[in-house]
């Protein structure tokens, strides 16, 4: 064949891959036009003009590092923040301010986060320009804080909406208390914003799905642009999630949840009514059923919100009186009941766990009346008015279904036929957003996962394995005897090697063998960290903080080693692509 010719069928090659590129964009934005609810596998408009305009700072920032890729050869990686309540929320902020000083920041193409990291990663987004200044992030740690006037405030608005639930209590306790900061913006406010800072995901699941549906209908993620099931591949604009769907139609459009109650949302683990169990005093061990679970439910949350209150209240009186309800809460949970119960029936104990949970209800309400007149009395007084009644309930992450009476075969029953959604902590499921980023949809070379979980180390890992196998989406291989030979006293970073499909993950626990120097140190500094316990001090915040960034200070030279490997593989990986479409667009000519 001439060389004329030759060149005449590349040049027309590449002029149909191009044409049929433009045709695919123009068919998925004239879908997005004509329907609320978008059906795909693919990246919305929104987040891939985002990712596209992002890739340009990520490629300046590996070329400044040595590693030299093009513009279409740029590797995608991701910081998936793991979840683990205040020490992630301080642990990301720390991971996040190394990478800055390190100049690693700009690498990265996403962001996503998991329960307690949820947190801190949204206050994060508030500022537009934050990935240049992560020391602003780092002194929001240590604010004056949000006084409890302010959150029930709040409160009290949201007392008035149609879903109003424990998630809206435990958000502004959580934002008050902890983060201190009420972020009263929408996420999809962030829609129109340059690509200054990695694109965010925010990662949940749906509770019932969770509880008895199938795989697909657990995961769900929110952007700024979209919300919805990332296996299922049905999505709404994120400023439409809880408003008014019926059989694919948008009927009313409602306000969209601020940042406060996605944060809620985002990270409430007390709604899996399993986190019971870890309240349980010795006595209850032979009597657990329904019935004593609820009545653990009730103590656990009136238990972790009064941790909340605490970091509201700057008064030492208050500060006392509070310490006086978790001792009496303490005190009836575990007075031993076993005599009473013995001889009973089961409908009988029912009976008895529903007096005892109203005893516990009376014992709160006495404290507070208990109390000396004044703002705090009046103030805790109007927030057990809102609690008591949630708790009995028992009602989380309510919004409105967009997939309600939605015709469309994969759309499984659990989401067809409820008018509502309860989306939830996705710790419960995976406490790492990687389902988010397996498979072809954000294309994803190197997830770098800074481990902040309070659980058995590596299980996030273990659990995405087996999730990925499921759903027959590849994910690097998991050494078995490294997971168990390290699991109780592990290295400061593992890599587990990906391939041509799989992406690579760089895996850093927070506690490790270069910060604990044995198994023994290793426990005690979970414990110490514990998820569930009083908001930090001063001194705890600053040592998370320390323990974060050194991590990350200290695996520099293995990131980068990473970075590379993965501009390699992206690289060989268009290669093979443009090469597939030549070689197909050839068999149609000649």
């Amino acid at each position: 064949m001439k060389t004329g010719t030759i060149s005449f069928l590349v040049s027309a090659a590449w002029l149909l891959i191009q044409a049929g590129l433009a045709e695919d964009v123009d068919n998925m934005q004239r879908n997005a036009t004509e329907k609320p609810i978008r059906q795909s596998q693919t990246l919305c408009d929104g987040e891939r003009e985002y990712v596209c305009k992002r890739k340009q700072i990520v490629l300046e920032s590996l070329n400044s590092l040595g590693i030299n890729c093009t513009e279409d050869t740029v590797p995608h990686i991701a910081l998936l923040a793991s979840g683990g309540g205040q020490r992630a929320a301080v642990g990301l902020v720390g991971s996040l301010s190394q990478m800055e000083k390190d100049n690693l920041l700009d690498t990265l193409l996403y962001l996503a986060s998991v329960s307690g990291s949820t947190w801190s990663m949204a206050n994060v987004y508030s500022d537009p320009q934050w990935s240049s200044n992560v020391d602003e992030a780092v002194s929001k740690l240590s604010g004056d804080g949000v006084e409890l006037e302010e959150a029930l405030a709040w409160l009290s608005a949201r007392a008035k909406e149609e879903y109003f639930s424990l998630t809206d209590v435990w958000a502004v306790l959580t934002s008050a208390g902890i983060m201190k900061q009420m972020d009263l913006r929408r996420l999809s406010d962030e829609a129109d914003r340059n690509a200054t800072n990695p694109y965010p995901v925010y990662c949940a699941i749906e509770k019932h799905c969770f509880s008895n549906g199938p795989t697909e209908g657990k995961w769900f993620e929110v952007t700024p642009h979209e919300a919805g099931f990332t296996e299922l591949g049905v999505f709404v604009e994120t400023s439409l999630l809880g408003s008014i769907f019926q059989s694919g139609k948008l009927l009313e459009k409602k306000p969209e949840m601020d940042m406060v109650k996605l944060q809620g949302v985002l990270g409430s683990a007390l709604a899996d009514e399993d986190t019971a169990r870890d309240v349980m005093p010795a006595w209850l061990t032979d009597f657990i059923d329904d019935a004593a679970q609820e009545y653990l439910l009730v103590y656990n949350v009136l238990n972790k919100l009064t941790f909340l209150t605490r970091g509201t209240v700057k008064d030492p009186l208050a500060h006392t009186d509070l310490d006086n309800l978790q001792k009496i809460l303490k005190d009836m949970v575990n007075y031993n009941q076993s005599t009473l119960l013995r001889s009973r029936s089961s409908e009988e104990r029912k009976d008895v766990f529903k007096q005892l949970q109203l005893e516990m209800h009376s014992a709160v309400q006495n404290w507070s009346l208990a109390l000396l007149d004044g703002p705090f009395k009046r103030q805790v007084s109007a927030l057990i008015k809102e609690v008591i009644p949630l708790i009995a309930q028992w009602e989380w992450g309510t919004t409105r279904n967009f997939l309600y009476k939605y015709e469309e075969p994969s759309i499984p029953t659990c989401l067809h036929n409820k008018e509502k959604l309860h989306l939830i902590d996705a710790g419960l499921l995976i406490n790492v957003g990687y389902p988010s980023f397996l498979g072809d949809k954000r294309d994803i070379d190197l997830i770098i996962v800074p481990e902040y979980s309070g659980g058995k180390m590596f299980e996030t890992l273990t659990l995405a394995r087996d999730y990925a196998a499921e759903l027959k989406k590849p994910f690097p291989e998991i050494n078995d005897t490294i997971v168990q030979r390290d699991r109780e006293w592990p290295k400061d970073c593992y890599v587990f090697e990906g391939g041509e499909e799989a992406p690579t993950i760089v895996y850093m626990p927070l506690f490790n063998r270069q910060n604990c120097k044995d198994a023994e140190e290793y426990q005690a500094r979970k414990e110490e960290y514990a998820t569930f316990q009083l908001p930090y001090n001063q001194e705890k915040i600053d040592f998370v903080l320390e323990t974060a960034k050194a991590n990350m200070k200290n695996n520099k030279d293995k990131l980068l080693s990473e970075m590379q490997k993965a501009a390699l593989r992206r690289q060989n990986k268009k290669k093979s692509v443009v090469q597939q479409k030549l070689q197909s667009c050839f068999s149609g000519l000649l």
